[in-house]
């Protein structure tokens, strides 16, 4: 009776409202506080949204949910514990930024799409991305507005109903990449603050571009001249700053760091290193001072590693921002530090002072790192109880297998399960935080027994913590190292046996997994989650997937043609839910599934919404390699040896393991390149194709050149004499 009163009550407010905005919105604000929807989170989020739903039409909607005439939508509300943050340019209708807010969670409070009626999703429009690009980036969508960059750091923007072309910027990175064009992984999302859009590019630059045009509005060089840092992962905003860090600071000796610049000029505002330089200069901090003291040997030689070429999270109640790191250089801890030392902060999580980047606390996931378990997955924050008490917790599903929850405050390590199978230690002691390493996981003779592989348990898809289920949901690879592999076995690179890729929906505060999907292929794409009890994740297989948020079960699937390793979004434009996601392989990814042909697989951005009636062209046709001919080729074995180690050193990764083509590069079985040692030169050290994604290898000689060209042309044969 008391909850019909109030509902009487809200509809005279209702008047008042429509009367006269300014006392309405204070009373209505007070009775959802005080009454109708006392711990449900709406009160918080109707101060931010009130007025927007009124300038947009969304009132009487919202007005009729409360009352309860029609079915309650989260898409009006924060979800339970969700504080809203700048990042959220004021409302939950956007996804603004890498994890839509800063707690990245990859969770929406939008709830017009839901487990009851999604099964009426279709495609709502589609855009073709012109070009056979890397496509793995999570797209932003601000203001109807959606944003995303593929390939060489291209951003585009698009109409975020229709799908139709604003602007793109080109930042021309093969002009000025180098060597980094060997080196190529694509970049995984962008960031958005006061009417910018910012991306790191490959090369190494930080840019910011109107959001409204696509025109530069600043470039800074981020890398040091000269060297092979790279960036791959999305910057990250928060108050006035946005920071970026640097992947492959294994290429050479490099020491990781972060940088933060003023988010309207440019101007550098401080860095922070994460290994100490040379140990008999002194020092930039105290905090370099104290890491220098877990390393031995001559750390300069190699730099020391620790980029942070991925996982970076800004909080806003503490103002902090932690980091992951990444493993060290070279990876073998008995090269790197022959004295021994835990070598931070090497594989570590790093709180630092949002304005000043000064060190706060660490939390080493593996110390004298040797695996490649880098603490580079993305950081997610939340508040959870555990064991009774409770907490403000980020939380990490890492690449060694185990599910990290720590304190926010103190850096304290609360839980730390494996969610997967891990034989490379017991456990992780909880008073000392160091796992408990079994007997030989650190000979190089066993690497063939360690779980997970060097290729992590998680890597860089990101994971989504849903806030009214209470789980998080990990894009996960059960997969051991290299060994005795046989037919059953996935192998990518040589690298990955006996692989499994998951969906593990974790539960954090009980530490177990409440349920778990078996996937297809070797991995699959990053997670979002959302407010109307539902999971969205691309896959291997092509498939782009709704399950329920709570229970698992597969609810809706849309086929779209080609594999996808990129994250979901979602968000609301015209009064409308919309589900977003950028489809596509490229690079290394695209080995991962052989039924695939990357080089002429469309990749496009995906757009779902209910009734949608769109459909894609038809899927063309897989193409059939057809390998060079040339009567007069007689095999060297010898040079097709060493073709093979410089095959597999430089090409590989674009162009295929054995030559045989998975990515956005050709089969080179099938390239007249190789029969012309002209041609081969001019495309390979001359860079006659660099504008089309080629690298150019200056480095090599005459003699390299040729022996790679021995080698192609004998896996040309081969292939021609197995198909005769």
């Amino acid at each position: 009776m008391g909850l019909i009163m109030n509902r009487v009550k809200l509809w005279r407010i209702a008047g008042s409202i429509w009367r006269g905005y300014g006392a309405g919105s204070q009373q209505l604000g007070s009775v959802l506080q005080g009454t109708v929807l006392r711990g449900s989170g709406l009160a918080m989020q109707i101060r931010l949204t009130l007025r927007e739903m009124f300038t947009h039409g969304r009132l009487f909607k919202f007005l009729a949910i409360v009352a309860g005439l029609l079915p309650f939508s989260a898409s009006v509300c924060a979800a339970r514990g969700e504080v809203p943050t700048q990042s959220d340019v004021g409302t939950g209708y956007d996804w603004p930024s890498y994890g839509r807010a800063y707690a990245q969670n990859h969770y929406s409070p939008l709830a017009e799409i839901t487990s009851s009626n999604v099964f009426r999703l279709g495609l709502a429009w589609w855009f073709d991305i012109p070009g056979v690009v890397l496509a793995q980036s999570e797209p932003l969508e601000v203001n109807n507005t959606l944003y995303f960059v593929t390939g060489y750091s291209v951003v585009r923007a698009v109409d975020a109903t229709t799908g139709s072309l604003l602007w793109s910027y080109d930042p021309h990175v093969y002009e000025v990449a180098g060597r980094k064009m060997q080196f190529l992984w694509g970049v995984r999302g962008l960031a958005f603050r006061n009417n910018k859009i910012f991306v790191g590019t490959h090369d190494g630059r930080l840019l910011a571009l109107d959001a409204k045009s696509g025109a530069k509005v600043w470039s800074v060089s981020t890398t040091q001249p000269g060297d092979l840092r790279i960036i791959s992962g999305p910057p990250l905003v928060f108050g006035s700053k946005v920071m970026i860090g640097h992947g492959f600071s294994e290429a050479g000796p490099l020491r990781g760091y972060v940088t933060a610049y003023d988010a309207e000029t440019g101007r550098k505002v401080w860095r922070f290193f994460t290994v100490p330089g040379d140990l008999h200069r002194g020092f930039e901090n105290k905090a370099m001072e104290m890491a220098a003291r877990s390393w031995t040997g001559n750390q300069l030689k190699y730099g020391g590693g620790g980029a942070v070429w991925n996982a970076m999270t800004y909080d806003s109640e503490l103002n902090r921002v932690y980091i992951g790191t990444s493993n060290g250089t070279p990876t073998n801890a008995d090269e790197r530090s022959p004295g021994g030392g835990d070598n931070l902060f090497l594989a570590s999580i790093v709180a630092l002072d949002a304005d000043k980047g000064s060190y706060l606390w660490h939390y080493q996931t593996n110390p004298r790192e040797t695996w490649d378990y880098d603490a580079a997955t993305d950081i997610e924050l939340a508040r959870l109880t555990i064991d009774g008490v409770s907490h403000r917790v980020l939380m990490q599903a890492s690449k060694n297998g185990f599910f990290y929850v720590v304190d926010r405050d103190s850096g304290k390590l609360l839980s730390a399960e494996n969610f997967v199978r891990v034989t490379w230690a017991t456990k992780v002691d909880l008073e000392s935080g160091r796992p408990v390493e079994v007997s030989g996981a650190r000979d190089p003779s066993n690497q063939d027994k360690i779980w997970p592989s060097g290729d992590g348990a998680h890597s860089w898809a990101p994971m989504a913590f849903n806030h009214n289920t209470g789980l998080v949901y990990i894009p996960a690879l059960d997969a051991g190292a290299p060994g005795k592999c046989d037919d059953r076995s996935i192998v990518v690179n040589g690298f990955i046996c006996w692989g499994v890729s998951t969906l593990i929906a974790w539960n954090p505060a009980r530490k177990a997994a409440s349920w778990k999907v078996r996937l297809p292929g070797v991995r699959s794409g990053g997670v979002a989650t959302t407010a109307g009890n539902l999971v969205f994740q691309g896959r291997a297989d092509g498939k782009f997937v709704a399950y329920a948020a709570d229970t698992g079960r597969e609810l809706w699937s849309f086929d779209a043609a080609v594999g996808i390793t990129g994250a979901p979004i979602t968000y609301e434009a015209a009064g409308h839910q919309y589900v977003s996601i950028v489809a596509g392989y490229g690079g290394a990814a695209s080995e991962l599934d052989p039924r695939w042909d990357a080089r002429r697989e469309s990749r496009r951005v995906l757009t779902f919404a209910l009734d949608g009636k769109a459909e894609l062209p038809p899927a063309m046709r897989k193409h059939t390699i057809t390998p060079v001919s040339d009567p007069t080729f007689k095999t060297d074995a010898a040079g097709e040896a060493h073709g093979s180690l410089s095959f597999a050193e430089h090409c590989q990764m674009c162009h295929g393991s054995s030559g045989v083509a998975g990515g956005a590069a050709p089969d080179l079985r099938e390239s007249p390149a190789i029969l012309s040692a002209e041609a081969f030169r001019s495309i390979v050290k001359e860079g006659r194709l660099l504008s089309s994604g080629m690298p150019r290898f200056r480095q090599l000689t005459e003699a390299e050149l040729e022996s790679l060209r021995q080698y192609l042309r004998s896996r040309a044969k081969s292939l021609s004499t197995s198909d005769g």
